[in-house]
């Protein structure tokens, strides 16, 4: 067993290169400065203090440097995951208690083994049933929802709501006691963060507001006219602390950490992939990286961490700024641990609404536009499931809004699976290729005797029925002319029991009719289907063709052509192609 496949950090730290650190340590450093405000705001988020922040930003990241296949992956707290936890864990624990803060630790915990369970088992392709409607709704009502939780911050009252209706609602009813000053200090910090980038893309704009709120609160005791600071955060490290496994607790979060298992691993692999296509010189291994990100979310919930999982815009940041290896991510996780040792009484007078305005400019890129724009071009249903997967998010709940819109996308695929594409075909003039008849002008139809169907799926029980009725259909329309009816195989990948019964029966009712039967352009899988179920007897090896045109040409011919489609038959047999 090749050890290094498991702890790729034996692999690249063993091969690192002198030239490297430079790069390592700008980004690293740059990256933990981003960190430390981010790790705070998305604590705030999640319902937690300040604190969990800043342990989710260093211990997580550290341990998916040891375990994770992306070089450049920045991993710790983000804002989607914390609105998550704090939607999930408030039906539990009222917010702030120290209850709630017991369960999102367990939450990590959770989280964490499920991934490392998934990602053992090769399970990351689970996360395919997330299409991509139902991640655009959404992440659109997530990033709506996250912004709109902020107005308390920058209007400088509580509101308890945490719908998008409940949050406008309240805020409207409450607008009287804005305070000025906060939502001032929000305002400014929002303009700050929009627009600082024109002036220097060096310096990060988080840090430039975090530093001027401190500021303006300091020196003009803003704290004393009502403008809400972050207070105390603790000094230290992390203690090791066991979580508190109870029965009742874990059945009521499993669902929240099975959301969270596969939201989260699709906003690392994605941003993951994103950066591989930019590098040649690794692979990102998705059962890998559900492995790492488990191990962070495991080893983190002992060191009082909540779930964690790949940020795009730190990874952003750590990609532009040269990160070359996992190294990178142990330093900025070190910035975050010196920060919790030294400098965590620096934030006292950090405004709320700073870091509400951080929030609120970051969830922004979450926002898709696209995505809807290109459904209404060309996937109606793709886009209602879109839209309803958004109010559902919105309205009702995180867990409703992704189970109902992957119910409906599977309900959508159940939907095209039991009635596929089906194509009556003619003949391109002076050619040998037969198309589609309803989608292409100028085709020959082929005489009255001959019927020629393409099914554009595989054939198995969902559909067999809705085959079976589509022939009937053609058949009638041709008249009592027809004679031969040719199967075109070419698109059908398989078929099951199903299907074999149901040609079986086919055969049977048209050959009672005097219309004979022809398949052209079966694939191998298929043709071992039906030979091994007698389906081949049945019609005669005589009637299998490799192309439409052979079979057409047997038919108008004579019996002497047919041999053709035996010897074809055999051939293909004997190549097994």
């Amino acid at each position: 067993m090749n050890i290094k496949k498991f702890i790729p950090i034996l692999d690249w730290l063993p091969n690192y290169k002198r030239e490297f650190f430079k790069n390592d340590l700008g980004a690293g450093l740059a990256v933990g400065i981003m960190l430390i405000p981010q790790g705070i705001a998305y604590a705030m988020i999640a319902g937690l203090p300040p604190i969990y922040g800043l342990y989710t930003a260093m211990i997580p990241q550290i341990v998916y440097a040891i375990f994770g296949t992306s070089r450049q992956l920045s991993v710790g707290p983000v804002a989607m995951d914390s609105l998550i936890v704090a939607s999930g864990v408030a039906t539990l624990a009222e917010i702030g208690t120290e209850h709630f803060i017991e369960f999102a630790i367990l939450l990590a915990f959770m989280m964490g083994v499920l991934q490392v369970l998934f990602g053992f088992f090769k399970l990351g392709f689970l996360v395919n049933f997330l299409s991509r409607p139902v991640i655009s709704g959404f992440t659109s009502a997530a990033a709506l929802i996250i912004a709109l939780s902020q107005l308390k911050h920058l209007l400088g009252f509580n509101i308890q709501q945490h719908k998008i209706h409940g949050i406008l609602f309240e805020a409207f009813k409450h607008i009287k006691d804005t305070n000025l000053i906060t939502l001032a200090i929000g305002l400014i910090s929002i303009m700050v963060l929009v627009y600082f980038k024109q002036f220097s893309k060096k310096i990060p704009a988080a840090l430039v507001v975090v530093v001027l709120g401190i500021l303006a609160v300091k020196i003009f005791n803003l704290e004393q006219i009502g403008v809400k600071i972050v207070g105390d955060i603790p000094e230290g490290l992390p203690n090791f602390i066991i979580p508190e496994f109870e029965m009742k607790t874990l059945i009521d979060l499993f669902p929240i950490a099975l959301t969270l298992s596969f939201i989260a691993f699709l906003e690392a692999i994605s941003v993951a992939k994103a950066v591989e296509l930019k590098h040649n010189d690794y692979k990102v291994i998705p059962n890998q990286e559900l492995i790492a990100l488990g191990m962070g979310n495991i080893v983190g919930s002992f060191f009082q961490t909540y779930p964690a999982t790949g940020g795009f815009s730190r990874t952003a940041v750590n990609d532009q700024t040269g990160a070359k290896t996992p190294l990178a991510a142990i330093i900025s996780g070190t910035v975050v641990g010196l920060t919790l040792l030294f400098f965590t009484p620096v934030f006292y007078y950090l405004p709320e609404a700073v870091l509400g305005a951080i929030i609120i400019v970051a969830v922004f890129g979450l926002l898709d536009f696209t995505v809807p724009k290109q459904l209404l071009k060309y996937s109606k249903r793709e886009l209602v499931i879109l839209n309803i997967t958004l109010l559902i998010t919105a309205t009702v709940g995180i867990k409703e809004g992704i189970f109902i819109g992957v119910i409906l996308s599977l309900g959508m695929l159940i939907y095209t699976s039991a009635k596929p594409h089906i194509a009556i075909l003619g003949r391109i003039p002076d050619t040998h290729f037969y198309r589609n008849i309803k989608r292409f002008e100028g085709l020959l139809i082929t005489s009255e005797d001959i019927l020629i169907v393409r099914f554009d799926a595989q054939l198995f029980f969902a559909n067999v029925q809705y085959f079976k009725d589509k022939l009937e259909d053609s058949v009638k329309e041709k008249g009592g002319k027809l004679k031969l009816l040719i199967i075109d195989g070419e698109s059908i990948n398989s078929i099951d029991s199903s299907g074999v019964y149901m040609l079986s029966d086919v055969i049977a009712k048209y050959k009672s009719m005097n219309i004979d039967i022809a398949f052209t352009g079966m694939k191998g899988p298929v043709r071992d289907v039906l030979e091994k179920s007698g389906i081949m007897k049945k019609i005669s090896y005589q009637n299998c063709f490799l192309s439409i045109q052979e079979a057409v040409d047997a038919f108008e011919e004579g019996e002497k052509n047919k041999a053709a489609g035996k010897k074809y038959f055999d051939y293909l047999k004997q190549t097994n192609s």
